[in-house]
């Protein structure tokens, strides 16, 4: 009969979460995240096999129990209420912190495809999802009809990633709110 494991995958995951933000990919050491998890070092390398394949899973774990909550914001696409709750959401999110995917792709994009591939998707996704946001924004005469809906998408989703590393230097100030309501502000009817 199998033997039933001694540990929960989705603690490891979130605990790792916590150190990879701590510390990034290259400070982390499995050491801190195998005794913060209580995980036995053979276990753990059974279970994960490298630090690196780990990581993928962090960004998986991540941004299924983090940032497709923020991001559902903008797939109700109610228009720019659906925006601005989502920067409201994000900036509590990675204020003092940083986004552990932006992050990662800071660190490690150049060279590891996988990271580039991760973040490619999730910036691709949230600009599709800004745009549907600003359409529907347009149509409920919420934006101005005259803004470039494409670029404007673009410029959000930037913002995003621009948020994530601004938020490690900012700290718990409201620089960022102060941001948001600069970049939207022009946009609102």
């Amino acid at each position: 009969m199998p033997r039933k494991a001694l540990y929960n995958v989705e603690e490891v995951l979130s605990q790792a979460v916590s150190v990879f933000l701590e510390h990034g990919y290259h400070g982390a050491i499995m050491d801190e995240i195998i005794a913060r998890a209580e995980f036995n070092r053979r276990g753990f390398y059974l279970e994960f096999g490298s630090k690196q394949r780990f990581l993928y899973m962090v960004l998986e774990h991540y941004q299924k129990t983090q940032l497709n909550k923020i991001i559902a914001h903008l797939e109700s696409n109610q228009g720019l209420i659906s925006i601005q709750s989502f920067f409201e959401d994000y900036v509590e999110h990675v204020k003092g912190k940083g986004c552990l995917l932006i992050n990662c792709v800071t660190e490690l994009g150049f060279d590891d495809p996988e990271i580039r591939d991760i973040g490619r998707h999730y910036l691709d996704r949230l600009q599709i999802d800004f745009i549907g946001c600003l359409e529907k924004a347009q149509r409920m005469e919420q934006i101005h009809h005259n803004v470039n809906i494409e670029s404007t998408a673009l410029q959000l989703t930037s913002y995003v990633q621009g948020f994530a590393v601004n938020a490690i230097l900012a700290g718990d100030t409201d620089e960022l709110k102060i941001a948001t309501q600069a970049l939207l502000g022009p946009l609102a009817i």
